[in-house]
């Protein structure tokens, strides 16, 4: 079930990491409405099985690479994110309280609760890339400078995506240099 899904979900990953320059310990903000996967309006066709299926994917595609995982929940957890715990504590997160569930959270960040090791919820953090899956807004949640990473194929199933990585800010004026490695 969702083999379509899954197989758009392992692209567009792969895509992604052949273009955005990560490093192993790097955190990757993830949105997703399993509604819009479905074709349907954002927030009205939550799918705990969808969300298992893509999260999966995604985040063994991920962690593969030595990346941690932020799932973003929905607009009702405030767009909490949920965790390793592990992560939250390298980068100094403050963990709060809360379950997200399939109509409180969504489904993905509810199966990224279930499939995590030691998961933990946490309001803020500012990750190196994301990947918003169905205009889920994740803008909030990564560093400045946001720069697109434009996909070949960036949908899964009818969901639109977006992904972005972050750089360096450029400061100085016109005699400033650099360093090209960071752009």
């Amino acid at each position: 079930m969702f083999e379509d899904e899954v197989l758009d979900a392992k692209r567009v990953i792969d895509e992604f990491l052949e273009q955005a320059p990560l490093s192993a310990g790097d955190l990757v903000a993830i949105g997703c409405s399993t509604s819009e996967i479905a074709s349907k309006s954002i927030g009205s066709y939550s799918s705990a099985e969808l969300g298992d299926a893509v999260f999966t994917a995604i985040y063994e595609a991920l962690c593969a690479h030595g990346l941690y995982v932020a799932a973003q929940c929905c607009e009702h957890l405030n767009r909490a994110l949920i965790m390793e715990e592990e992560a939250a504590k390298q980068y100094g997160y403050e963990i709060v309280n809360v379950v997200p569930m399939p109509k409180a959270g969504g489904s993905f960040a509810t199966a990224a609760w279930k499939h995590m090791k030691k998961p933990v919820a946490v309001e803020r953090i500012q990750a190196h890339a994301g990947i918003d899956i169905g205009d889920t807004l994740i803008g909030m949640h990564l560093k400045a400078v946001a720069v697109p990473v434009r996909i070949a194929h960036p949908s899964i199933g009818g969901a639109h995506i977006v992904c972005a990585r972050t750089r360096p800010r450029y400061i100085g004026g016109e005699r400033a240099h650099y360093c090209e490695e960071m752009v």
